[in-house]
């Protein structure tokens, strides 16, 4: 099957609600704005019908992350970037669209890569 365009289908707020319902099954560490999933979730339709109008137009742009070390087993550390709520529900919704299309050619193993 060839697809020609997905963006329409990304920014559907159908699709926008449920990577947000994703984000908040997974609960996940706050980004640099300080937003917690719940508080993004207090005003959720105006704050996807932003995040809609934004994508719709080309005008979205993501947040700084936060930057965060994670100690490894050998004492080392490795960096890891955080995003915003917002920024993670657009993510969500982008693999709502892409995981259908591109998992079924993946080879197996390759899941990580």
């Amino acid at each position: 099957m060839k697809y020609y365009s997905l963006i329409d289908k990304v920014y559907r707020i159908d699709n926008l609600r449920a990577a947000y319902r994703t984000v908040r099954a997974n609960n996940g560490a706050l980004g640099i704005d300080g937003e917690t999933v719940e508080a993004f979730g207090e005003n959720l339709e105006a704050k996807l019908a932003e995040i809609h109008q934004e994508l719709r137009s080309g005008s979205y742009e993501p947040s700084l992350v936060r930057r965060v070390e994670i100690l490894k087993p050998d004492g080392s550390k490795r960096p890891l970037g955080i995003p915003t709520v917002r920024d993670i529900v657009v993510q969500q919704a982008l693999l709502n669209m892409l995981q259908p299309i591109f998992d079924p050619e993946f080879h197996p193993p390759s899941y990580g890569y």
